[in-house]
């Protein structure tokens, strides 16, 4: 809907011969603003859907867009992957600096978007905070389950929203028979450890997909190449992390610890 929105403010203004910095200048943007709002990467918001309106005689049909428009789930870069996560039949994760949405309590995942810069309004805090939580039907919803294994560096369990009940949760959900918790403890970490996050996904047609993300840029890749670059590095640094029992039991000594 933001896609579509944007392309219609896009024509509606190129027929009105509107340029960008007119409309930019009338709803109080920047140019850039407007533009990532006509390519659909930024949300129109209702105030330059109005101005627009007037501006390009529309007649009403960009204002009616309001209406329809509404803050998603998860952040642009992340949502075709969400979407692919959806289908997933087998899912391999590794995190570096945080504990994976998918093991997240209410709790962390609240403090870790309520934490974004620049901050988020309150709505859509309620949204991605919902969201999270829901994705995680794929631990126990599924039929077949879902064979799902997460490797978490000891640094993601270091962070300063990491509190007893997290730790605690990450061990309910280790439980699972579907499910693989490991920890991969500091000395044992080699360089490939600390490149980044990265997810590999099995689909229902049994094509691969690797999802590496960083602070500014993610994507979401069936490149077999690249496939295959990630799956090695999942592998080693499985080989290299504790045994999910061995990764219990440090779990549990880093609750007694809290307590």
């Amino acid at each position: 809907m933001w896609r579509f929105s944007g392309n219609q403010l896009k024509r509606w203004r190129t027929k009105a011969n509107v340029s960008r910095e007119q409309l930019a200048a009338a709803a109080n943007y920047s140019p850039d603003t407007i533009k990532a709002m006509e390519q659909g990467v930024r949300m129109p918001t209702p105030r330059v859907l109005d101005v627009a309106d007037e501006l390009c005689r529309a007649e009403g049909l960009l204002s009616a867009a309001k209406e329809y428009l509404s803050r998603e789930k998860f952040p642009p870069r992340a949502q075709e992957f969400m979407e692919r996560e959806k289908e997933a039949i087998a899912l391999w994760s590794y995190e570096t600096m945080l504990v994976p949405g998918l093991l997240q309590t209410e709790g962390y995942a609240r403090a870790l978007i309520e934490s974004r810069y620049p901050p988020l309004d309150e709505e859509t805090v309620e949204k991605r905070v919902a969201a999270r939580i829901e994705r995680q039907a794929l631990l126990t919803a599924r039929r077949p389950p879902v064979a799902l294994s997460f490797v978490l560096h000891e640094a993601a369990l270091r962070g300063p929203f990491v509190d007893a009940g997290q730790l605690c949760h990450l061990l309910d959900v280790s439980r699972l028979r579907n499910v693989d918790v490991q920890v991969l403890p500091f000395e044992r970490a080699t360089s490939d450890a600390h490149l980044g996050s990265m997810v590999l996904l099995e689909v229902r047609d049994h094509e691969r997909l690797a999802f590496t993300e960083g602070p500014l840029a993610s994507e979401l890749t069936a490149d077999p190449e690249l496939v295959s670059r990630v799956t090695g590095r999942l592998s080693m640094i499985r080989a290299r992390a504790f045994s999910p029992d061995e990764s219990a039991r440090f779990l549990e000594r880093m609750v007694d610890r809290h307590d």
